[in-house]
């Protein structure tokens, strides 16, 4: 069991924003009572100061306010100067960041002009080298001692001056030192921050911002959970959050993916700042943040979710809630996605396309897509068609009673209690958060063997509540699988990403979920191929179902040698029909192996016109001209025997239903 008393969450049911001291940066403040504030980074060379100015400026007019720049060496910090000038001279006076890799001296002229630097503790004094190393006590404080002597400058540098800093850690670009200790793990990211933010303590130096950013979702949920209860087991200050997945990448992807992470922090109270990395115009970054900090501008006073004391599960580390399998739904099965066609009448053929299922007249055949949903949930609604073999259909006890052909009943609370007659292998009973309560039911649940659950709620704090309800099951020793059921209405296509996401990848990240089904707004089969989607890369994002190839994109500085949006596009375009494979789309060496620590293949750029090619963290070709490189990395994947062949036109037409 986990005591609140070391948890990162004053509650698990009530939201409350997390108290932090309050950093000022410019004019702008972090923290304390503070909105969530918005931010995004420059794209262009930093010493191109027109072109920096001109993409600040439309940062700004979208609703940014912090703006970060690159500043990878002495010239692009100097230049700061120019740039800051240039805006001031426009009437803005939104503050500037400075984001450092590698080059102390660099965070040190910059800390003299902008409001706000950005180190990285992964790489501001270590080198890597991916290199094991062996410390004793002693040799590992030598080693935390040059840190203080590098380091303790740029500090005395911010506090004459002013300004801020954000110790920024990356899981990927974690150092050799951090991960001989420590391994690459959320706590190895929390220490390499403390190692940092402790020197910034013994000199009196408060004015920091924490993060903790990973292009995993689960690790980077986990690290900063896990920076919280650091901070107060050492009795650190609250420091302000600066929240963001790393290399989201671009489209619904990455509006999803980013979602499920930062969403899932925000839900709990976490974060005080938002950076969305998206391998798009960093103005289109700020729309999607806004959404995402608006939908806690009025959460307090939400309905209350039954109190707890206590946690039966870790929220530091991934372990799936322990169910029991019913035919495909839980145990060590993939979560389940169910297509709600329940408000559909004549469900046809053709509605089928919409959710994957593809019918073959030429060969009087069904296929599917990888996106095809497991199930369809058809209420009370008639069928009048017969399904695929590979699709299960779920309709209301009331229809299953008359037909039980190749069908499934849903049952609601007060109908599975009563109920003579049950289905003998799978049977759907819906709860809300208050049936989930009732001592009668939890009863008659501990007799029924083949039950999954459909939760659903209609509270404000959607994720907290639903994650009440699965812990209360895990208390009452109820093992049955779970799926989610969640109606948003008529949301435009970003917003819709946004709030399921959050609602439902916050659960999933956790290890709560053995199926979701989300509700459609209207009856086009658009609603229904959007919706399908969007179940799929939620679950996906949250790396519990991979159901096509994920791109780990980073979203372009000043850094970067290539065009990351063209380049990602070219690549998304020969390979997304290769199911699970996860391929890195870096700018830069800095963004290199490092941050694409979790992808299988790496596209890197090494130097203008040149791409260095990874598997995994290895290196397999250097010096790759551009115009080349995708070719080769093809090829080194059908080296490993991963690479499929992209269907026939043909055989595309007839699955695509042409």
């Amino acid at each position: 069991m986990t005591d609140f008393n070391s948890l990162y969450a004053e509650s698990l049911t009530e939201y409350r924003r997390r108290e932090t001291i309050e950093v000022k940066v410019g004019s702008t403040a972090i923290g304390g009572d503070n909105p969530i504030r918005l931010q995004s980074m420059t794209t262009v060379d930093t010493m191109d100061t027109e072109g920096s100015i001109e993409q600040a400026i439309r940062m700004i007019e979208a609703g940014c306010e912090l703006v970060r720049l690159t500043a990878p060496s002495l010239k692009e910090a100097k230049n700061l100067a120019n740039i800051k000038q240039g805006l001031v001279e426009r009437g803005y006076d939104t503050p500037l960041v400075a984001d450092i890799h590698f080059t102390p001296n660099a965070a040190e002229v910059a800390a003299r002009i902008v409001e706000k630097v950005r180190i990285n503790p992964g790489n501001f004094v270590d080198k890597k080298k991916f290199d094991l190393i062996e410390y004793d006590d002693a040799s590992y404080a030598q080693e935390l001692e040059r840190i203080r002597e590098r380091f303790t400058p740029l500090v005395e540098i911010c506090k004459e001056h002013g300004t801020a800093m954000r110790i920024g850690t990356n899981h990927g670009s974690l150092s050799d030192r951090i991960l001989s200790r420590y391994g690459d793990t959320p706590l190895g990211m929390v220490e390499s921050a403390l190692e940092f933010l402790r020197i910034c303590e013994d000199l009196d130096y408060y004015n920091v911002v924490l993060s903790m950013k990973a292009s995993n979702t689960r690790v980077m949920v986990q690290a900063y959970r896990l920076l919280v209860a650091k901070l107060k087991e050492e009795g650190l200050k609250p420091y302000p959050l600066h929240l963001g997945v790393t290399e989201a990448g671009d489209g619904e992807d990455g509006r999803v993916k980013s979602a499920v992470g930062i969403g899932a922090l925000l839900e709990d109270g976490l974060g005080d700042t938002i950076r969305v990395s998206l391998t798009e115009e960093p103005e289109f970054e700020i729309p999607v943040a806004a959404s995402l900090a608006g939908r806690y501008d009025d959460r307090q006073g939400h309905e209350e979710i039954n109190s707890l004391d206590s946690l039966s599960k870790s929220p530091y580390d991934y372990e799936r809630r322990e169910s029991t399998a019913v035919l495909d739904f839980g145990g060590e099965e993939s979560p389940r996605v169910i297509a709600d066609f329940s408000k559909k009448e004549g469900l046809s053929v053709e509605d089928l396309k919409s959710v994957g299922h593809f019918y073959l007249p030429a060969t009087d055949k069904w296929a599917g897509n990888d996106l095809a949903c497991d199930y369809i949930y058809t209420g009370s609604q008639e069928l009048g068609i017969e399904l695929p073999s590979s699709l299960g259909r779920i309709a209301d006890a009331s229809v299953w009673e008359t037909t039980q052909v190749k069908t499934y009943p849903l049952f609601d609370a007060s109908g599975f209690t009563s109920a003579t007659e049950v289905h003998s292998e799978l049977n759907f009973v819906r709860l809300s958060e208050e049936e989930a309560f009732d001592s009668e039911l939890q009863e008659k649940l501990k007799e029924a063997a083949s039950v999954v659950l459909v939760l659903s709620t209609e509270n404000k704090h959607a994720m907290a509540a639903l994650r009440r309800v699965c812990l209360e099951l895990m208390e009452k020793g109820l093992k049955h699988p779970v799926v989610f059921e969640r109606a948003y209405g008529a949301l435009d296509d970003e917003s819709l990403q946004i709030h399921a996401s959050t609602d439902l990848g916050g659960l999933l990240v956790d290890g709560f979920g053995d199926g979701v089904m989300l509700s459609p707004a209207n009856d086009s089969k658009q609603e229904f191929e959007r919706i399908n989607g969007l179940a799929f890369g939620i679950l996906q994002a949250a790396r519990t179902r991979m159901s096509k190839a994920e791109y780990i994109s980073c979203p372009s500085c000043g850094r970067t040698l290539f065009d990351l949006q063209e380049t990602t596009a070219m690549i998304r375009k020969r390979t997304d029909h290769l199911k699970g494979i996860k391929i890195g789309i870096m700018g830069c060496i800095v963004n290199g192996p490092g941050e694409m620590a979790d992808a299988d293949y790496g596209y890197v750029g090494s130097g203008v016109g040149k791409i260095t090619l990874y598997r995994g963290q290895e290196v397999v070709k250097r010096g790759v001209p551009s115009e080349n490189a995708v070719d080769e990395l093809i090829e080194i994947i059908r080296e490993d025997g991963k690479w499929l062949e992209a269907q026939e036109e043909e055989e595309l037409d007839l699955k695509q239903g042409v």
